[in-house]
């Protein structure tokens, strides 16, 4: 229960445990954030790190001294592609096990059909959207590698959104983290930044499977 307490301040005050980190360690905190980024995802099984919070603080730190904005977006970049390119080569190991599982209703040879259709058709855009949404980002690459979705489509898509995600939010924080309404309000920011994107899933899901019952 103490990690869980822990990694929950940590995600809440991510900021003040980030400014801490400089203060005591200097450039080890790109090694820290490499890892964070890095296993947040590449690995199907911690999509509750913080991704887009962490990256906005990134770019306040940057803001105002404390880190360099240019190191910072090449690094989180690079282990933004690298995770998910081993989320993907996951999900294409994992994949052609599940699925001769035939008896099985979601794992079996026609949903494998399903998803590699889907992918091959709107695999670029559920790439690149999902990493501004928490844990889809985590698992729309492991699913894509299930689908069997093309290497070369799937790291062109992988590269173009891990660049929007990163340089987009660190360079929001780099302009906007400073500004002392966003500082008073940074708690209340990270939280909608966690929430409303699940929301906004939920709300879809929610939507779509309506929309078959109908068809159904």
């Amino acid at each position: 229960m103490d990690i869980v307490a822990l990694l929950i301040d940590f995600i809440l005050h991510v900021d003040v445990h980030l400014e801490a980190f400089v203060a005591n360690y200097g450039t080890w905190v790109y090694a820290l954030l490499f890892a964070i980024i890095f296993v947040e995802t590449g690995v199907v099984v911690m999509p509750f790190l913080p991704g887009d919070s962490l990256l906005f603080v990134v770019g306040a730190l940057c803001g105002v001294g404390l880190m360099d904005y240019a190191t910072s977006i090449a690094l989180l970049w690079g282990a933004a592609v690298l995770g998910n390119q081993c989320n993907y080569a996951i999900g294409r190991f994992i994949g052609p096990r599940v699925f001769q599982w035939e008896q099985s209703r979601v794992f079996n040879r026609r949903a494998f059909d399903q998803a590699h259709a889907f992918y091959e058709k709107y695999g670029g855009f559920t790439i690149v959207a999902a990493r501004f949404m928490p844990f889809l980002r985590t698992f729309a690459p492991f699913v894509a590698g299930v689908a069997r979705m093309t290497r070369a489509k799937f790291t062109f898509y992988d590269i173009t959104g891990g660049g929007l995600w990163v340089v987009g939010i660190i360079t929001a924080g780099y302009f906007f983290g400073s500004v002392p309404w966003v500082k008073q309000h940074l708690d209340k920011i990270i939280w909608a930044m966690i929430i409303l994107p699940g929301v906004l899933v939920l709300a879809g899901a929610w939507k779509a499977k309506r929309a078959a019952a109908r068809l159904a």
